[in-house]
């Protein structure tokens, strides 16, 4: 009996831990991944003039950035310049 209560007690302990590394993955690490994709996803559809570039902590960027052929530009979205 007692061998069988210590495997219940490890059976726990790893559903447990799992449930946690879940809880911590989902709630912290996914929404950080998931914006990132979003950023480079929209990237990768717009159109920025890259004869602008602006440097920030020394990553040049292209700015402005246009999506789908509209005439305003997207405030505040900043490109990888990749040239």
């Amino acid at each position: 009996m007692k061998e069988a209560t210590q495997d219940l007690n490890m059976t726990m302990v790893v559903v447990i831990s799992v449930g946690v590394l879940l809880t911590f993955f989902f709630y912290f690490l996914w929404p950080i991944l998931n914006a990132n994709f979003t950023v480079k996803s929209q990237c990768s559809k717009a159109a920025c003039d890259c004869s602008n570039r602006v440097v920030v902590d020394g990553i040049e960027y292209c700015t402005p950035c246009y999506m789908d052929g509209s005439d305003e530009p997207i405030e505040g979205m900043r490109c990888l310049y990749k040239g």
